[in-house]
């Protein structure tokens, strides 16, 4: 249900410029998401009556980007005035005059920061009836971080940027995650009275904090439970690091839900992945897109499906497959690449070193070995022999092979499209189908094999093979 007091402001305005990339930090991924894309799913689960999105730097990806994720973002742009305080302060200001509620803040650059988390700072954050609630994180090394400086009761006092931090404040190991719950009453009165009087010349939104506790509001800070979960992106340590971190979580929650996965260290599943229990992944498995896989398959080893759909009870061994559908106890590999638009029916197959690209195999049909099938809709129960070649292209158009159920295709044949083998019907071993088989038939091609007795001796004299062959005839 919608919280009609909730709003969440995500900033997303930053440039990244310690990642050293053409593309935004925030449109970099982890788990087949964006970053950006993993903080709007968890403000989405809230289930806020607005979210807004705070961008500046290359702001029209950005914006692109954001609006297909979730398109009734309200979009802002940061203006020339630097600093979180302004950014926020630019995001109160899309909000409609008459919400009274909480504002959350949050990072576009923080994925690993889930609604779960945020709910219980929401939750925290009303009970107590604060102006405002931050939650922060204890470090091991806090360098780079906002300092949270408490009172001897241990209430919060203040936020210390680390450039303005003294040398006592530095030694502080408890630092502000950049996540806050603001009543958007106090937000609003507070904003405008922050100054860029500090080291950066920026609008700091920890000064409203202070500001608030200068008051005598009540404002506090909440400790998280893994400091990783505030962890931000800046490069591409860091990015790497929160993408191990990430699949960990989606592993273990797999796990946990009756999938086993044999190597966690070497198995990689995106965000948007579905399994059903009693899948197995095997050593090298990825995962990827919104690839769902039913009960009982085994993936894997070394196997990567890119936003495929896997019946209950199919083997998928060694294969690379985008776009494709497997269907119930089919078989599919070693060493089989599927491209966009392969369909493969139940207990089909489709073995070693296969490619396929925009084709149907019926059920229990095989394409067993060493062929490329293209373009090409075969039916139930065919075999398609070693070696078959569907020449689906002519250098200017693709066009179709029709292949009928119960057929039965010598090994090295080639399908020249457009073309059509009926139900039932038969080819010979190295037959170029260029017309249409009828239903039942044999085809074949008439080439007669001619023997030149006498031909190595001839032209190779002296040869291994002439001297073998002399051999053979002495016998």
């Amino acid at each position: 249900m919608i919280d009609q007091r909730l709003a969440v402001i995500v900033l997303a305005a930053g440039q990244g410029t310690r990642m050293k990339s053409a593309l935004p930090k925030v449109l970099h991924g982890i788990a087949g998401r964006t970053l950006v894309g993993h903080v709007l799913a968890a403000a989405a689960a809230l289930e806020p009556a607005h979210i807004v999105a705070v961008v500046r730097h290359d702001r029209d990806r950005v914006v692109a980007t954001i609006s297909e994720l979730q398109p009734a973002t309200i979009i802002v742009d940061q203006d020339d005035i630097p600093g979180t305080g302004r950014a926020v302060e630019v995001g109160i200001a899309a909000l409609p005059d008459a919400f009274d509620g909480d504002v959350v803040v949050v990072s576009g650059d923080v994925p690993l920061l889930d609604a779960a988390t945020l709910a219980r700072l929401i939750a925290e954050h009303r009970a107590a009836n604060a102006a405002a609630t931050l939650l922060s994180a204890i470090l091991d090394d806090a360098s780079g971080y906002g300092r949270i400086v408490r009172d001897p009761a241990g209430r919060l006092l203040a936020i210390v940027e680390q450039s303005d931090a003294t040398a006592a404040e530095l030694a502080i190991t408890e630092i502000n995650s950049g996540t806050y719950v603001f009543g958007v009453g106090p937000l609003r009165q507070q904003l405008p009275l922050v100054s860029m009087k500090n080291s950066q010349q920026e609008k700091y939104l920890t000064d409203v904090v202070g500001m608030l506790r200068g008051s005598g509001a009540s404002v506090a800070a909440v400790p998280v439970e893994h400091g990783w979960m505030v962890a931000g992106v800046n490069d591409r340590v860091q990015l790497a690091e929160a993408s191990r971190r990430m699949n960990e979580l989606i592993v273990r929650r797999w796990q946990r839900a009756g999938v086993t996965v044999q190597d966690p260290a070497t198995t990689w599943i995106d965000a948007d992945v579905v399994l059903a229990a009693d899948v197995e992944l095997l050593p090298g498995t990825q995962l990827k897109g919104a690839t769902l896989v039913q009960s009982g398959a085994i993936i894997g080893p070394d196997t990567t499906l890119v936003d495929c759909e896997i019946g209950a009870g199919a083997t998928v061994k060694r294969t690379d497959a985008t776009l494709a559908v497997i269907g119930a106890g089919a078989s599919v590999g070693p060493f089989a690449y599927l491209r966009a638009g392969t369909y493969l029916g139940a207990d089909g197959k489709i073995g070693t070193f296969v490619e396929t690209k925009n084709s149907s195999i019926g059920a229990g049909s095989k394409v067993p070995h060493l062929s490329y099938i293209g373009d090409t809709t075969v039916g139930e129960q065919s075999n398609i022999g070693a070696g078959t070649i569907t020449a689906n292209y002519d250098g200017v158009n693709k066009s179709a092979t029709v292949v009928g159920s119960h057929v039965r295709s010598g090994s090295h044949n080639v399908f020249v499209a457009p073309v059509t083998i009926g139900d039932g019907a038969y080819t010979g071993a190295g037959t170029v189908v260029r017309k249409d088989v009828p239903a039942g038939a044999l085809a074949i091609t008439v080439a007669p094999q001619r023997n030149m007795t006498g031909w190595v001796q001839t032209n190779r004299p002296g040869t291994a093979a002439a001297r073998a062959a002399e051999g053979t005839d002495a016998q």
